[in-house]
C-alpha cells in the first residue's frame, strides 16, 4: 500500500492500522496546517474522560499556512505540562516505565516548529514499531495522488472503530476508540507492532 499523510502529533491507533501495511509512505510537508485537526493534538486516556493534549501555536495559527511554517509557542512550557500528564495518566500501565526513559527525550528538547516536533515524534514511535515503510516528503503540495495512494492528510483513518485491546481505564469508561499510538504502546509494549500488523491485515482481508 502506499500513503500520502500530513505529520502528525502522536497519530490515533486507526492511523498506525494503514501504516502497518504501507510500503510507501509520502508525508506532505507542503499542505496546509488544518486547524482542529491532529496535526498539533493528541488525546491519551484518562481516569474520569479522554484527556486533549494540544501543541499552542503562535499566534493560534490559521489555515491555510504551509505545515513546514507553523512555528510552535514555547513560553507555555507546554512540553512540561503535557509529559506530566502523560506520567499522571499512564503510571500504572503495564508498559510506560518500558518506554519512559526514551519518550521523555523528546519533552526535554526544545522543538521552535511543529513540523519539527512531529517528525520527531513519529520517528520515535517507528523506532518502537520497526514498520519497514519506505518515507519521503512531497517536493510540493498536490491536492490529489494518483489512484493507488491512499490519502491520509483528512480524516478518512478515523472512519473505522479501533480494535479493542486493553485499556487502563476500561472498567469504568469502557474501550475508548481513537487514542493515540501512546494509549497502545503503553498498553501492549513490544507487542504493538504484531497487533497492528494483525488487524491491518484483517482489516484489509475484509475490504476485499
Amino acid at each position: 500500500m502506499r500513503i500520502v499523510s500530513a505529520y502528525y502529533t502522536f497519530p490515533p491507533v486507526g492511523w498506525w492500522l494503514h501504516l502497518a501495511v504501507a510500503t510507501e509512505v509520502v508525508f506532505d510537508v507542503h499542505e496546509h496546517y488544518c486547524k482542529m485537526s491532529d496535526r498539533n493534538r493528541y488525546q491519551i486516556g484518562g481516569s474520569n474522560n479522554p484527556v486533549l493534549l494540544s501543541i499552542p501555536l503562535i499566534k493560534g495559527r490559521k489555515n491555510h499556512v504551509p505545515m513546514h511554517s507553523v512555528q510552535i509557542q514555547n513560553d507555555s512550557r507546554w512540553q512540561l505540562q503535557h509529559w506530566r500528564t502523560i506520567m499522571s495518566v499512564y503510571n500504572r500501565s503495564p508498559y510506560f516505565f518500558h518506554y519512559q526513559d526514551s519518550l521523555s527525550v523528546l519533552f526535554q528538547t526544545e522543538y521552535t516548529s511543529l513540523l519539527q516536533f512531529n517528525m520527531a515524534a513519529l520517528a520515535w514511535v517507528n523506532q518502537q514499531l520497526k514498520f519497514g515503510f519506505v518515507q519521503s516528503h512531497s517536493d510540493l503540495y498536490l491536492p490529489l495522488y494518483p489512484a493507488d495512494f491512499s490519502d491520509l492528510r483528512t480524516d478518512a483513518y478515523k472512519s473505522l472503530p479501533t480494535p479493542s485491546y486493553y485499556q487502563l481505564f476500561a472498567d469504568r469508561l469502557g474501550f475508548v476508540s481513537g487514542l493515540s499510538i501512546l494509549d497502545l504502546l503503553f498498553s501492549e509494549g513490544p507487542h504493538t507492532s504484531a497487533w497492528l500488523r494483525s488487524h491491518a491485515a484483517q482489516m484489509t482481508q475484509h475490504r476485499e
